[in-house]
């Protein structure tokens, strides 16, 4: 039985008022898509910078920027398209430049800020050693041999300082996050009122007197730097150290099609497990597909749809409404019993979508091999030619492509990649894989099973900006219970978060006399 037929209650119905019912209906269709045409141009998508693309954006659109024809035919095509823009457009417009602005002065505000910091901190103790020279040379007593050692002593520590300075601070950002790094705003109020301290104790007790005792001022002076590596040494078990244990056991599960992975952090705040766990994710996740999210609801939604009822000739005769009434009542009985068996046509249609994906595959690899066997050929017989006529990677990978770009192309079609891979992606992988001799497995494997977020192209995962969505503070400590949310274009990740218990252990001696065993043998054997 069809989902949507016309039935009549009526005999004397003819042949022209359906062909007229139809027609009807048939322009009844065409209005209702062109108006969702037209209510589809109203809706404009924003590109990002084509150095940050929104994650996920292409991935959406990918049907329809890339030739899906790619492997019959290399014909672009191209058109023009008009978008409007509403009110609503306009301020989320704004409000993106805002936020990216705001971003960028706030990473260069943060960074001027340490970099005068860092002069102010090197520049002290080499202050503390010149204007002495320069208020009151003649006072000064004469710099014995101590004293000169200490020189030494005070260049090689801020050589050591500035090093490990530029290796623990000065490293190239990972993220912007919402809020301070408690931590490192702590270590820098205490660097900055150490070396007010300083100052105010110099100025005091050394500017204001002229204390004509050189040696003791380098001494101050080497007790600063110091102080200062004592700090650095701090830094170090805040910002590095005290993380690496593993406390707490995260849960991190992808909204959309329950994807799910397990993951030992330490002690960190919200914000900074929340950056961790987005690094492991685009590695561990395999790529977020839309696609196949959208095969799934299309088939819920064609077991779920009803029975459509017409009444052609109107609700005039009430006779012939009562036998439309308990037709429509006998069709709905009749999906309801159709839905009730959706799941034999659940099961059917999956086995169907695995036959031919096993069929699909099953072409791609003989093609596959026999194009990689038509490229040992080649090699074969380039070996006898001239240095100058042999043929490079990339012209091997475009020659042998065709062959094996149909069987491609209907492979990724039939499991829902054809977005993920492009034709020139695909070149380069092959001219890749020809370069470093690799098997038909090996080029294959990118494309029989999904891999992880990094390993396809930038416009596929490159995100501009993720959002931390926690009922708690995002600067506070994780906590045996927390969850937290972190949003994305087109899905986001559900964190819970579950503390690693106490584990208590303990020894039983065995006594290894324990374990020694006379073995008795009987002298009489049997005949």
């Amino acid at each position: 039985m069809d989902t949507e037929s016309t039935y009549s209650g009526y005999s004397h119905y003819s042949g022209r008022s359906r062909g007229s019912h139809r027609h009807g209906e048939r322009s009844r269709d065409r209005h209702k898509s062109r108006s969702k045409d037209s209510r589809s141009e109203k809706s404009v998508t924003i590109n990002t910078p084509p150095a940050e693309p929104l994650l996920g954006d292409s991935a959406v659109r990918g049907e329809q920027v890339q030739d899906d024809n790619w492997g019959e035919t290399t014909t672009a095509v191209t058109g023009t398209s008009e978008h409007s823009l509403s009110q609503e457009d306009i301020v989320r417009i704004t409000k993106d430049l805002e936020d990216s602005v705001g971003l960028d002065c706030r990473r260069y505000l943060t960074r001027t800020l340490a970099v005068i910091l860092g002069l102010l901190v090197f520049l002290t103790p080499l202050a503390f050693l010149v204007l002495p020279h320069l208020l009151w040379p003649e006072k000064l007593q004469s710099c014995g041999t101590a004293c000169e050692g200490l020189f030494i002593s005070v260049a090689f520590k801020l050589l050591i300082l500035l090093l490990a300075v530029w290796a623990l601070f000065f490293r190239p950002a990972r993220a912007g996050l919402p809020r301070v790094f408690v931590f490192r705003v702590l270590l820098t109020v205490l660097v900055l009122l150490f070396v007010v301290s300083y100052w105010l104790f110099y100025s005091v007790r050394i500017l204001d007197s002229q204390d004509e005792n050189y040696q003791g001022i380098v001494q101050y002076a080497v007790s600063l730097v110091d102080a200062l590596l004592f700090i650095h040494y701090l830094a170090i078990v805040l910002l590095e150290l005290r993380q690496l244990q593993p406390c707490f056991s995260v849960c991190v599960t992808r909204s959309t099609d329950g994807e799910m992975r397990h993951y030992n952090l330490g002690q960190l705040s919200i914000q900074r497990a929340a950056l961790a766990i987005i690094e492991h994710y685009y590695c561990d996740f395999p790529i977020h597909n839309p696609a196949l999210l959208s095969a799934s609801k299309s088939r819920a939604a064609k077991h779920l749809a009803g029975l459509k009822v017409y009444n052609v000739d109107g609700p005039g005769n009430n006779a012939a409404a009562g036998l439309a009434h308990s037709q429509s009542r006998a069709m709905i009985a009749a999906a309801a019993r159709r839905r009730d068996t959706s799941h034999n046509e659940l099961y059917y249609e999956e086995a169907e979508h695995d036959r031919r994906v096993r069929k699909r595959r099953a072409r791609l690899v003989v093609a596959v091999e026999e194009a990689f066997t038509h490229i040992k050929r080649m090699q074969e017989e380039e070996q006898k030619k001239a240095p100058g006529e042999v043929m490079d990677p990339r012209e091997a990978a475009q020659a042998i492509f065709p062959s094996m770009a149909r069987a491609l192309q209907k492979y990724l079609r039939t499991t829902k990649q054809q977005h993920c891979h492009s034709m020139e992606s695909i070149q380069q992988h092959l001219a890749f894989c020809i370069t470093n001799n690799m098997t038909p497995k090996a080029f294959l494997e990118s494309y029989l099973s999904a891999g992880p977020t990094l390993q396809y192209s930038r416009d596929h995962w490159l995100a501009r900006q993720w959002t931390l969505i926690s009922e708690a503070s995002v600067t506070s400590g994780l906590k045996d219970g927390s969850i937290f949310l972190l949003k994305c274009v087109d899905f986001s990740l559900v964190v819970t978060s579950k503390k690693i218990p106490y584990i208590q252990m303990s020894e039983e001696y065995i006594d290894p006399k324990s374990h020694k065993f006379v073995l008795r043998l009987q002298s009489e054997t049997s005949v």
